[in-house]
């Protein structure tokens, strides 16, 4: 089995669904209300456990009921919980709307991932014993670049999803090997709104691009070698929370073990696939033998 490490996130999502995400001023009756342990880096933890590798994680929870769930959530999934603090004060916390056509609006208070701004002793003894890292932008920006630095320094792979979206530091896209935003996110980042020529234009910062493209599937850049388009398996979706964290977790698992690259994309999409069909993030994310099943289907 692969290592990977993920520093990052862990949020309770508090889910409500409705038919339709209410406009700004308007007040609508939602059908259910739901928590659920996420946050882009416990359900990245999550989504790689499941699919298959060793997973540690590095971040923080607050000394809340919330923490002690998600903490809870995490092991019970496989993820190694050593290196995730418990801090005073409360957890994250994540607010989200999911309509009856599976879209989603969210709101994210960061809580105890706010105080994740540093590495703290053995964090770096741990990355550079994993196979790849996996990074994201809800932990303040001087953690994520002390992690991709940490990587570099010990020739370890770092992934990283631009998401929140917001402008990304010359000094961490110098350490980043493989860049995973969304269509959103590319066009966030670059002004481009076709998604070939947004990934070009992020190909010129790092050494690799995968554009996810939901339901049309993803498209894969690499310096030197022709764009990969690789589409996703069709499917009814119920919620989309937590697919392209899925998508990456696979993903991080199938580079690991070295899937060519067009396996490892339909491989990731086979999982996502199976996690908008099903209500919430960490719990929809599949197993490796229902990701299996998927992608020879």
């Amino acid at each position: 089995m692969t290592h990977i490490v993920v520093l990052g996130s862990t949020n309770m999502d508090l889910v409500t669904y409705v038919a339709k995400a209410p406009q700004r001023g308007e007040t609508v009756t939602g059908r259910e209300f739901r928590t659920i342990p996420g946050g882009k880096g416990a359900n990245q933890a999550i989504a790689a456990a499941r699919a298959g590798a060793t997973v540690s994680m590095i971040g923080a929870v607050g000394n809340d009921a919330f923490g002690l769930r998600m903490r809870d959530t995490l092991e019970h999934s496989g993820v190694d919980t050593d290196f995730l603090r418990t801090i005073e004060g409360p957890s994250g916390t994540a607010h989200i709307v999911v309509d009856d056509e599976g879209g989603n609006a969210i709101v994210v208070i960061p809580g105890a991932n706010g105080t994740v701004d540093h590495l703290s002793p053995g964090d770096e003894g741990l990355i550079a014993s994993a196979d790849a890292l996996l990074l994201q932008l809800e932990i303040p920006p001087a953690a994520v670049v002390a992690g991709a630095e940490a990587a570099r320094r010990h020739g370890i792979r770092t992934i990283l999803t631009p998401s929140p979206a917001q402008p990304l530091s010359p000094r961490l896209l110098a350490v980043t090997d493989l860049l995973v935003p969304n269509e959103y996110e590319a066009i966030t980042l670059t002004g481009r709104t076709d998604p070939r020529e947004a990934a070009a234009a992020l190909l010129e910062l790092v050494p690799e691009v995968v554009v996810t493209l939901g339901a049309t599937g993803s498209l894969y850049r690499a310096r030197g070698a022709e764009p990969l388009v690789v589409p996703a398996p069709q499917v009814a979706a119920v919620d989309s929370t937590g697919a392209g964290d899925t998508f990456v977790g696979a993903l991080a698992v199938a580079l690991t073990e070295e899937k060519p690259v067009r396996e490892a994309l339909s491989w990731a999409a086979a999982a996502a696939a199976i996690s908008v069909q099903r209500e919430g993030a960490s719990a929809s994310m599949p197993y490796r033998p229902e990701i299996e099943a998927q992608y020879h289907a």
